[in-house]
């Protein structure tokens, strides 16, 4: 039963490669009609295309399983030499004790083992970027690792990644115990909850140290500095917009007009929100709230896609790249994560009806497309203010699913997987570059 889990950890997986033909298919199924700064999504051949092709849900286990193989082994750092130091040996040790007390933490930890695809191979991503686009001639023999086509430094920058998302996603984990009515009341019964916090807080802070330790080894004054300014968004992105006593965000209220400031979805006018000059600074916030598409762009770069886009432009400035070539590292992963997150965003409205007790984000695409098209299905959003889970959700899922949102996320996928794929032409060809093809191929359809 361990050696299995650990293998599905490790991802060793043997399946069958994507044909290679799907990647470039897939580049000119996406190239837009006419006007080339918008989409034409009357033109039914374009629909069919991108929107229809018959891709297996498997072949994104194909695509992550063959891309681990290019560049050596599978990269998430709960490796066999994590699972077998005493730190996490002692963290699932104390995790066991929380079974059955249904602390949000346990969900995390499930995630985890079972390689849940919402817990985005984020290191594998940095070390085919890593790949794909090479390294300078003086980089020094002994910094490279040969047999995978990367520096030993980039994979350490790859398992800083995930140590830093996965450190957040467990401090996420924590329950607020006394909210603001319930503030001094005696939590000698809520001992379990109490305990499961401390893991949550503890085990987070154990990754999150171990990551800035391993970025400070590298001895990279510009890295740390991008890899520290990514850290700062993760901490942003819990204060972005309103939130119900457990810190479970809340979709802004459209305001008057809505409909008339929208931002036309279909246009790629809009694609470089939130780039700046020098993107270690803040993000400007001003005038995203309370517009569906910038504020869902703002929630999921703040909360992951400045992550995985500046360690892409961390490795590449590792390999010794010009400036030029590092930034468009940053926007190939903040493209690909977005595009990411769109897909999972659409996964529960894909069913053809919501399970009994099952909840989703309302900060997801769907939901905020969809308020800006009907402002009324706020009113029952509003019920969650103090906890998310006096929310009808089959009443919103039912909504959700007979307006356009779906259809608008869609849309809002295909365009940031089209941004990923022109940088990824920029690239020489290669077996990275394929493998990360098949992963934007692979996503259309999971």
């Amino acid at each position: 039963m361990a050696l299995s889990k650990v293998i599905r950890m490790c991802g060793l997986r043997q399946l069958r490669p994507l044909p290679s033909a799907r990647p470039q298919a897939l580049l000119a199924s996406m190239a837009p009609t006419q006007d080339p700064r918008r989409f034409n999504t009357s033109q039914p051949d374009w629909q069919e295309k991108l929107a229809t092709r018959s891709v297996q849900r498997n072949d994104w286990n194909r695509a992550v399983s063959e891309a681990e193989k290019i560049v050596g082994y599978p990269t998430s750092f709960l490796s066999l030499r994590w699972l077998l130091s005493d730190e996490i040996a002692n963290v699932a040790l104390h995790l066991r004790k929380l079974v059955g007390s249904n602390h949000p933490l346990l969900k995390t930890a499930k995630s985890l083992i079972n390689n849940d695809k919402n817990q985005q191979a984020w290191g594998l991503i940095v070390l085919l970027v890593s790949k794909a686009a090479g390294h300078t001639g003086n980089i020094p023999n002994m910094e490279q690792d040969k047999s995978a086509g990367v520096l030993h430094s980039q994979r350490a920058l790859a398992e800083v990644t995930e140590m830093m998302r996965t450190s957040h996603l467990v401090h996420q984990g924590m329950l607020n115990l006394q909210s603001f009515n319930n503030a001094g009341n005696d939590l000698s019964g809520d001992s379990d909850m109490i305990f499961g916090n401390k893991i949550a807080l503890l085990g987070g802070d154990y990754l999150l140290a171990n990551a800035c330790q391993q970025v400070a080894t590298l001895r990279n004054q510009d890295l740390n500095m991008l890899i520290s300014s990514a850290f700062r968004d993760l901490a942003e992105s819990n204060f972005i917009g309103e939130r119900d006593e457990q810190n479970n965000p809340l979709p802004t209220k459209p305001g008057t007009g809505a409909k008339e400031l929208a931002t036309d979805v279909t246009s790629l006018d809009d694609m470089g929100f939130g780039d700046l000059e020098d993107n270690t600074q803040p993000m400007k916030v001003d005038g995203a709230v309370g517009n569906p598409e910038k504020e869902w762009s703002l929630r999921n770069v703040l909360g992951g896609g400045s992550l995985l886009g500046k360690s892409c432009q961390g490795a590449l400035m590792l390999g010794g790249h010009p400036e030029a070539l590092q930034k468009q590292g940053y926007l190939f992963g903040k493209h690909l994560s977005l595009a990411w997150q769109a897909c999972i965003d659409l996964q529960p409205f894909l069913l053809p009806k919501l399970p009994l007790g099952a909840q989703f984000s309302l900060v997801s695409a769907p939901v905020l497309f969809h308020l800006e098209h009907d402002s009324a299905l706020y009113e029952e959003i509003e019920k969650g203010r103090r906890s998310v889970d006096s929310i009808d959700y089959n009443m919103v899922y039912q909504e959700v699913v007979q307006g356009p949102g779906l259809e608008k996320t869609k849309i809002l996928q295909r365009k940031h997987s089209i941004a990923a794929m022109k940088v990824l032409n920029e690239l020489p060809a290669s077996d990275a570059r394929t493998a990360l093809q098949n992963i934007i191929v692979a996503m259309q359809e999971l």
